[in-house]
């Protein structure tokens, strides 16, 4: 049984533990070769890489309390339509901030680009708060006071 002969040689005349070193040596060039080509953007890649790492732990303990927050809105929600005699407004006031609103932490949250909103707007408000607040004011104006 010259199968399970392991210190026979191949028939190229190299030896098993030859061409492991020789495969090894092949695999490990191929795998550091796309590191060189993006080792100009190690430092971007690094930097994004730890803003990611940072709002994926964030969101291990936002999302959680998030969550609790928003359950307990609908129950809240739910027995404060039942009360009300089936009025939707009623509910409304209560759902609106604790279902609506950001569930994770995202990298632009992180950098500052987008703000985090646990309790929620209701849309048609969100888009006049931001209408009100990018509209120019002159310097003699009353509302400039307030």
């Amino acid at each position: 049984m010259d199968i399970l002969n392991i210190s026979k040689t191949r028939s190229s005349g190299r030896s098993r533990p030859r061409s492991f070193a020789m495969s090894a040596i092949l695999c490990g060039a191929l795998v550091l070769a796309p590191a060189t080509a993006f080792a100009s953007d190690a430092g971007e890649m690094s930097k994004s890489a730890g803003i990611g790492v940072g709002s994926a732990f964030a969101s291990l303990v936002y999302t959680p309390v998030k969550l609790f927050y928003a359950i307990g809105g609908c129950v809240v929600g739910g027995l404060a339509w039942a009360f009300s005699g089936g009025d939707n407004n009623v509910a409304k006031v209560v759902l609106v901030p604790s279902v609506l609103g950001d569930y994770v932490v995202t990298p632009e949250h992180l950098k500052g680009d987008r703000t985090l909103e646990f309790f929620g707007r209701d849309p048609k408000y969100a888009e006049e708060r931001v209408d009100v607040a990018s509209s120019p004011t002159a310097p003699g104006d009353d509302q400039a006071a307030w």
